[in-house]
């Protein structure tokens, strides 16, 4: 994705330029309707220009936003996941494994709760 090179060159640790490349990919493999793009420079996936999920990457771990909505609506499985969160985003510890079925859910929530929304942020 050459979209996120540029903000993946940024990562100094290997391994997480690695885990976050596998999220992308992950990501674009399973949901290729989605735009990858950078927006305030971070990345993100759209679906007909309305923000879907957003990326940004810290010392200690990824995070993950879905909009205050999808943490609202999984916070329950995002704790049981041993993951903590704010109202906006959650974050996975670079030592954590990543739920790829959480966020699935996350990503699906999102693009159908956002199939008419005609705004980039709900």
């Amino acid at each position: 994705m050459e979209v996120f090179s540029e903000f993946l060159e940024k990562i100094d640790n290997p391994q997480h330029r690695e885990r976050t490349e596998e999220v992308f990919a992950w990501v674009a493999k399973t949901f290729p309707t989605l735009q990858p793009k950078i927006a305030w420079n971070q990345p993100m996936f759209t679906d007909h220009d309305t923000f879907i999920i957003g990326f940004s990457t810290a010392k200690q771990h990824l995070a993950i936003s879905p909009e205050e909505a999808g943490i609202n609506h999984f916070s329950d499985e995002i704790i049981r996941a041993g993951y903590d969160h704010t109202k906006n985003l959650m974050r996975i510890r670079w030592s954590s494994p990543v739920d790829f079925s959480l966020l699935e859910k996350m990503i699906q929530f999102n693009i159908s709760d956002k199939a008419d929304c005609s705004t980039f942020w709900r």
